[in-house]
């Protein structure tokens, strides 16, 4: 008698942190037959295997086996069981994969992603039954683009009949056949997809069974592994998702106290205003703000500080990792970073690599994933179209840097081309070019982007630059610098600190307190401030730029904030410097200053502090 729990090729599965169960178990469960399982999925050896191993083969036992496992020994009924398993599994409130979740599992469990290279094992037709592929046809990048039209008009779908499926709707999964040996054409595998066009935020069968399919594939080799550093596996949790789950907390408490009330209370006297209490909402969201590890005072040290505040991400915090116990694979530079979180800008402690800032033109998508722009290239000419990328969109695609050399008409000059793709960097022809970077500083951040001849600095030192360019503190007489890199009008514009105008018009009153423009519609009033405390301590005043009479276009500055000259950002001084050694010696930290600079006020600063006194008379 062979021991079953001796065979190692099969697959098992965990719900809720239970005890592992064969996966045939969850199939048979869900009302999937085992003929319907193999014809879908292939005969699979280890599928086989695995429903050797299995003794619940039945509807019954199968769901009863899942709940005995789940509930630690507890029984119930087959229709009680049943039921169970539809809560736990297809229940929004339980498992809501949102529609970020929805997106990356189409992303992952669509056919197209797996089949490049591959040589088909049947026609393909398109939902009016005419042949676009024919078999023996290998997949290359057109036809790949061929089969993912089709695929997303509904071909090659395969109903499921599942004994639940008046519990959820109707499912199919896509399914086509390749063949795994690529000479010799005789071992034929399924590959099963999701419908690209599913909309369900709840788990579906068609999900559990094209997850399961993907494994089976991925031990022939077909499909790719996950890199969990990868930026395609990684999303931005924005302020608004974040509250939107502690709004979540807080109204789940509201009907939980609601529905006690409304059980304890006479009909006659049930009134919303008697039922219902708010306090636990404001307590939720008043606890997010003011106790949160993520809820920090702005850093207003200088415009450029506060423009990097507001652009930060972090790895750390509730549900994210914890500082002690972050591996150096966490915090390394990733390929995929490219043009999307900046390499160099993080801090030097202990949260380095775990702290990061966006790169200088990164956006944060709909599903949280950070885009970086490209402009096309068509057949080796750089057209002004701008494309986003995702880092999962990216590495599809062959991509040259900014700084090729190009003649008059925007194309191509050199023969051979620097390229990235899928992070390797190749050398292609101009016509292989798919895209281009917009910018030589679209890799580094904003706080970066500020330091002139970056690419000549020791990478260390530049991440020191760039964290102690945010600590400078506003002078009384800024200057802006004799060398720039271009971005100080923008960082200025953008920071918050400036007045900018909202709509075009002519100046029609100034002083140091408001400037009035009138516009053809209306008269806008720009309050300026005068001697008002930053969170950091710094004065922030402002001074007006424009005149009486001067016409002024929307986004224009106004008036100048902290550290800013002629609506530029201005954080040092431009002053005479002279190096020198002792005796030969190299030493590196000592500085003698001219007593002009301490006569002329450059490096003179205004601080403003609050202190709070009680007065009480006993």
């Amino acid at each position: 008698v062979r021991n079953k729990n001796a065979i190692k090729d099969i697959i098992q599965v965990k719900i809720e942190k239970s005890r592992k169960i064969a996966v045939t178990t969850l199939l048979t469960a869900l009302g999937l037959t085992k003929d319907d399982v193999i014809n879908i999925i292939g005969k699979d050896d280890v599928l086989l295997n695995t429903y050797e191993y299995d003794e619940h083969q039945n509807w019954p036992a199968a769901a009863q086996e899942i709940y005995k496992k789940i509930k630690a020994g507890e029984t119930a009924s087959v229709d009680g069981a049943a039921k169970f398993l539809t809560g736990l599994l297809f229940d929004s409130k339980k498992y809501d994969l949102t529609k970020a979740g929805r997106y990356k599992l189409i992303q992952k469990l669509t056919i197209t992603d797996r089949v490049l290279n591959y040589t088909l094992a049947e026609d393909i037709k398109d939902i009016r039954g005419n042949v676009v592929l024919s078999k023996k046809t290998v997949i290359g990048k057109s036809q790949l683009e061929i089969l993912k039209t089709v695929l997303e008009e509904g071909a090659c779908l395969v109903p499921l009949k599942t004994l639940i499926s008046d519990s959820e709707p109707k499912h199919y999964v896509q399914l086509i056949k390749v063949y795994n040996d690529k000479e010799r054409l005789n071992e034929v595998i399924n590959v099963v997809g999701i419908n690209p066009k599913c909309k369900e935020v709840i788990i579906t069968i068609a999900d559990i069974l094209a997850t399961l399919s993907y494994i089976l594939n991925f031990v022939h080799g077909i499909g790719n592994a996950d890199d969990i550093d990868h930026l395609a596996n990684r999303r931005i949790r924005t302020i608004g998702e974040l509250l939107q789950n502690q709004f979540r907390i807080g109204m789940g408490r509201i009907e939980k106290n609601v529905k006690e009330k409304m059980s304890t209370t006479d009909s006659d006297k049930m009134k919303p205003a008697n039922i219902t209490n708010n306090k636990p909402l404001t307590a939720v969201i008043g606890e997010f703000f003011n106790l949160s590890q993520l809820s920090q005072f702005m850093d207003q040290t200088n415009p450029l500080a506060e423009l990097s505040n507001k652009r930060r991400l972090t790895a750390l915090g509730p549900g994210g990792l914890s500082r002690d116990r972050a591996s150096l694979e966490v915090r390394d530079v990733h390929y995929s970073h490219c043009g999307r979180i900046c390499p160099i800008e993080t801090p030097e402690g202990p949260n380095i690599g775990l702290i990061n800032n966006l790169a200088t033109y990164a956006r944060i998508n709909e599903y949280g994933f950070i885009e970086t722009p490209y402009r096309q290239v068509i057949a080796g000419k750089i057209t002004n179209e701008i494309k986003y990328l995702t880092a999962g969109e990216e590495k599809n695609y062959i991509i040259a840097q900014a700084n090729i050399e190009l003649d008059t008409n925007n194309v191509i000059k050199n023969n051979n081309v620097i390229a990235r793709s899928n992070g390797q960097n190749i050398i292609v022809g101009p016509n292989e070019v798919e895209y281009i970077d917009v910018s030589p500083k679209q890799i580094v951040s904003i706080a970066t982007s500020c330091i002139p001849f970056l690419e000549n600095d020791d990478a260390n030192r530049a991440l020191m630059g760039a964290n102690m360019q945010r600590q400078a503190i506003p002078l009384l007489k800024p200057q802006t610098p004799i060398v720039g890199t271009g971005v100080e009008y923008a960082v200025a514009r953008d920071s918050g600190l400036a007045i900018v105008a909202n709509l075009p018009g002519v100046v029609q009153y100034v002083d140091s307190h408001e400037i009035i423009i009138k516009s053809e519609d209306e008269i806008t009033t720009y309050e300026l401030s005068r001697f008002e405390r930053s969170n950091q301590g710094t004065a922030v005043t402002h001074v007006p730029l424009v005149k009486v009479g001067d016409k002024v276009e929307v986004n224009q500055i106004l008036a100048d904030g902290p550290s800013m000259k002629d609506g530029e950002l201005a954080l040092g001084q431009n002053v005479i410097i002279a190096f020198m050694t002792w005796h030969g010696y190299n030493y590196e930290d000592a500085i003698i200053i001219s007593e002009r600079l301490l006569k002329d006020d450059v490096y003179t600063s205004m601080h403003i502090e609050e202190y709070n006194l009680e007065c009480r008379k006993t």
